[in-house]
């Protein structure tokens, strides 16, 4: 399986959007700053994931998401979430 996350900065109140074979591991990953991308925003916490069998259709579920469409999708569907964590 192939996974599509969304994680929420509670430092600045951004998102990080990746994939990742192994959904655990890269969290903890981030969690642990051994990320260079998201090491500086942390702490994170996992709002959003999705699974995929084919890696190409996780990895195209990434860029939609980090589009401005899938931005908005975003903050659409976990409008509740958003509320509780911002």
């Amino acid at each position: 399986m192939y996974y599509t996350y969304v994680l929420f900065s509670l430092k600045d109140k951004s998102f990080y959007i990746g994939y990742s074979s192994n959904l655990k591991k890269r969290v903890k990953e981030h969690a642990q700053g051994k990320s260079l991308a998201t090491k500086h925003k942390r702490p994170y916490k996992l709002i959003f994931y999705e699974g995929f069998i084919n890696r190409i259709d996780a990895k195209n579920r990434e860029e939609y998401l980090k589009s401005g469409w899938g931005f908005r999708s975003i903050n659409k569907m976990l409008v509740k979430t958003l509320g509780e964590v911002r």
